[in-house]
């Protein structure tokens, strides 16, 4: 099909834009499955279109509590130094899916935004219900009220005591390390992050027909090929075909090479610029 919604489909895709059925496409078929994953890897991990934004939300557990509260890891280095550091347990486990993670919400209340006696509500109603204004909205003046929001969030960051929390993450530990006193890891309460988990093809089928997968995954493909037959050059065989597999293999690196340096300039978003 032109447009494959299945993992074999787009493999018979490929192997069309190769030649097959009229040419024999020599590569195994776990060299096949092994280029279809590395492509909707890189196409995950790369591409706009690859990941969704999205909410998820952790209840905290007893076994959370306690890992964040009980005996740090020691790591012993060797001699002649014998060294001995230590590192805390303070992490969440999160699913394998999540490849980012932007900020972290909700591990205690705040005293700026989530009290209705805290600074960012009281502001609001001096200022929308001042003697000034007549008890009306005559005189509020949004700008000012956004810049002085935009401080409180300022103070709840630097403070690090209410909503945002400092944190690391790397997507090859599926582990949200959380830097904060462990007395806010409470049982019962919620974690919120706001994150980016890749799209699954075989939930998202549309991942399969995505240009740049196709594109991506029969250049991978031709590679593979002239790989396999890469010590068959100038190899004439019965009709006067010459078989080449050094400019099979040579072709299909240098397309696989333009889609990857492409990938930055056309399909990721550009990083954002931090002011401030």
């Amino acid at each position: 099909m032109a447009k494959p919604s299945t993992r074999q489909e787009l493999v018979d895709y490929c192997k069309r834009q190769l030649g097959a059925p009229v040419l024999q496409i020599n590569i195994a078929d776990e060299q096949v499955d092994d280029i279809i994953d590395t492509a909707i890897q890189f196409y995950q991990e790369w591409h706009y279109d690859g990941v969704e934004r999205m909410y998820l939300k952790h209840l905290i557990t007893a076994e959370d509590v306690t890992r964040f509260t009980e005996s740090d890891e020691l790591t012993s280095t060797t001699d002649p130094d014998g060294a001995t550091w230590e590192n805390r347990k303070n992490f969440i486990e999160v699913p394998d899916h999540v490849i980012g993670v932007s900020k972290v919400f909700g591990v205690s209340s705040n005293w700026i935004r989530n009290d209705l006696f805290g600074l960012s509500n009281q502001y609001f109603l001096m200022d929308v219900f001042s003697f000034s204004s007549g008890f009306a909205f005559g005189n509020f003046d949004m700008t000012n009220y956004y810049m002085i929001r935009q401080y409180f969030e300022t103070m709840d960051m630097i403070v690090n005591t209410g909503a945002l929390v400092e944190y690391r993450f790397n997507k090859r530990q599926d582990r949200l390390y959380l830097d904060i006193d462990v007395a806010r890891i409470q049982e019962g309460n919620y974690l919120l992050i706001d994150c980016h988990r890749a799209l699954d093809p075989e939930e998202w089928s549309q991942v399969y027909n995505d240009s740049f997968v196709k594109r991506y995954a029969t250049a991978l493909m031709k590679r593979q090929w002239g790989q396999n037959l890469i010590k068959y050059n100038n190899v004439q065989l019965p009709g006067g075909i010459t078989l080449n597999g050094r400019q099979i293999w040579e072709d299909g690196e240098n397309e696989v090479n333009q889609l990857e340096a492409d990938m930055p300039l056309k399909y990721t978003l550009p990083p954002m610029d931090m002011i401030g």
